[in-house]
């Protein structure tokens, strides 16, 4: 028994909104417990690192 096309896509789609919300979620908590300067200073340095 396969499950419908519709319904695999409708899952995949709220499992990836819910992976989403989490990730925006650490990043305001991470942005509130150590302040702007060292979020945006974290991320900088990711990019930097990434290039």
């Amino acid at each position: 028994m396969t499950a419908p096309q519709g319904r695999v896509a409708s899952a995949i789609l709220w499992g990836a909104a819910g992976i989403g919300g989490v990730v925006l979620l650490a990043a305001a908590a991470l942005w509130f417990h150590y302040g702007t300067a060292v979020f945006f200073e974290t991320i900088t340095a990711g990019i930097s690192a990434c290039f």
